[in-house]
């Protein structure tokens, strides 16, 4: 999970939403990725997204059985579902999601029974400080707009 922070700020460094990814086969990471959809004009390029495509373009399969993907953020739908194609055997992640959750805040697509591929999912990794990461990012961001928006009442005539 600490590569998987340290994958989040390189996120936040381009102004993407710090979520990083990790996979890693019988220990050994094979794949890492963050947060791109902003920089890359591509609502997929989730962290989970493109740890997954590295990860397949790797092993030349995009299949990934035995493998297990780390992640600072509970995975949303999109995310999930890939992770079931790609049918990881663990999913860890860091803070929970109460917004767009997939794996129990808001839904738990694991759980469903009716979908073919089920993996072991643990949640709350270090997630004081994934959580804290996120919540700092969305300060500062906030605190831009503001400072943003009182600019121009600040400009001298």
């Amino acid at each position: 999970m600490r590569l998987a922070l340290a994958e989040a700020d390189k996120a936040w460094a381009l102004g993407e939403v710090p979520v990083g990814a990790v996979v890693v086969r019988d220990g050994e990471v094979i794949a890492t990725g963050f947060n791109q959809p902003i920089g890359t004009h591509d609502p997929t390029a989730h962290a989970e997204i493109v740890a997954l495509r590295a990860a397949a373009a790797k092993l030349g399969n995009y299949r990934l059985p035995g493998c297990e993907l780390y992640v600072t953020l509970e995975p949303c739908a999109m995310c999930s579902g890939a992770m079931m194609h790609a049918r990881l055997a663990r999913i860890v992640y860091g803070a929970p999601d109460p917004k767009t959750g997939a794996c129990g805040s808001v839904v738990d697509m694991f759980a469903n029974e009716t979908l073919n591929h089920h993996a072991q999912v643990e949640g709350g990794i270090l997630a004081e400080e994934t959580g804290n990461m996120l919540r700092r990012f969305f300060a500062e961001r906030r605190a831009l707009a503001a400072a943003a928006r009182r600019a121009p009442e600040a400009a001298p005539d």
